[in-house]
């Protein structure tokens, strides 16, 4: 379905390619959608760190600003030298749609909400997870948010548990939210479809395969835990892979001491790139990421559950968040109450032991990952009518 008319559209965001995550896949995927639609889409981004050597795509369809003076965090600097740039933007962006897709850009447009003159023709946000926690705990920031959502077009979230989340603090945003579910990159319907051949194995031990940044949000430790405590016959046959890059060096360094306990082997693969990262998921036979809420850090969705079934894998997880929405219980994986060694121990058994079932919901979750398209999700963002589009999911 197209849109109903094109619209100029300035994507804001401190999360972006060189950046990993589900924040800055989500980004560039509904900028890429917004434009391949028709939209003008602009998007405006942090510079690029030392370090940080992955070029820009040219072959994206939308026009990418990177501001030399935003480092891309969400400290007050930060706030300030973008606040600064929306305000010697100030007349291009009140006749557009801005769209703020984390929390960085909101923070420092609420310090400019005040001023009738500073605020967009229309202002489209989406909220993760843990930001409305972060925003609801503070009292100021709780009171410059509910102004932000009051002057907010549209509001989206990736999971119906985000939406509840939100609209439990924010009520007010209740009749402004609508889901956009997390999809697939386009690179993945071509790559990996049902058809697709299983590689050959470089080794014939069964890898359970974990990514994600080294925080104890994640979880690596729960799964390493749990592979650790198989039958000593079953963990000879299993290899444990971690690739993410230090997220918390304290819990990298707790990880690494538990994974050099004799009796299992676990290598630490770093922050790979996509292209060899593609290898190790064809590699590996089981997708283990067992995230937990960690203070105001939760697990909205986890766009990595619907990469993994795309290769085929089937999924353990920890039943927290959003994550029940990207991990069919039973049927592309199992979810496992946080907290309950024991039975997380015996999920991973029971799919090492079983390769008909690691098939089994490997085949379901190829059809499963999808099942949603970044295309609607930018009509549903960017329609330009005053009623959300029909059928928008709420």
């Amino acid at each position: 379905m197209s849109l109903a008319a094109p619209t100029t559209v300035f994507v804001i965001t401190h999360e972006f390619h060189p950046r990993r995550g589900g924040i800055a896949t989500f980004t560039e995927e509904i900028a890429r959608a917004g434009a391949e639609s028709g939209h003008s889409i602009e998007v405006w981004a942090q510079q690029i760190r030392p370090g940080e050597t992955a070029p820009d795509d040219p072959t994206w369809p939308f026009v990418l600003r990177r501001l030399p003076s935003l480092k891309g965090t969400h400290n007050f600097s930060c706030r300030l030298a973008l606040a600064r740039q929306l305000i010697r933007e100030r007349r291009r962006l009140r006749h557009a749609t801005v769209y703020l897709s984390e929390p960085g850009p909101m923070l420092a447009l609420m310090m400019l909400m005040p001023w009738s003159a500073f605020r967009p023709r229309r202002l489209v946000l989406t909220f993760h997870g843990s930001e409305i926690l972060r925003f609801h705990a503070d009292p100021v920031t709780r009171w410059l948010t509910r102004r932000l959502i009051r002057h907010a077009f549209r509001i989206s979230t990736l999971t119906r548990y985000t939406r509840q989340l939100l609209c439990e603090r924010f009520p007010e945003a209740a009749p402004k939210t609508f889901l956009t579910p997390g999809a697939l990159r386009p690179d993945f319907a071509t790559k990996f479809s049902l058809s697709t051949p299983t590689p050959a194995r470089a080794s014939d031990k069964i890898i359970v395969l974990t990514v994600g940044r080294l925080h104890p949000r994640k979880g690596q430790l729960f799964t390493l835990e749990a592979l650790q405590a198989l039958p000593p016959e079953l963990r000879d046959r299993v290899e444990y892979w971690i690739v993410g890059a230090t997220g918390k060096p304290r819990y990298e360094n707790t990880l690494r001491s538990a994974a050099a306990r004799p009796g299992l082997t676990v290598r630490f693969l770093g922050d790979v790139p996509a292209i060899r990262l593609e290898t190790i998921y064809a590699q590996a036979d089981i997708f283990g990421l067992t995230s937990i809420d960690h203070g105001h850090s939760v697990e909205g969705f986890g766009l990595v559950y619907l990469e993994a079934s795309a290769h085929g894998l089937p999924v353990v997880a920890h039943r927290v968040g959003g994550v029940s929405e990207a991990v069919l219980d039973g049927e592309t994986g199992f979810l496992v109450p946080p907290h309950h060694p024991s039975r997380l121990t015996a999920a991973f058994r029971k799919l090492i032991e079983d390769p008909a079932l690691r098939r089994t919901f490997g085949e379901t979750g190829r059809t499963w990952a999808r099942r949603t398209t970044w295309a609607r999700s930018a009509e549903l963002l960017f329609d330009p009518g005053d009623e959300l589009p029909e059928n928008a999911p709420a």
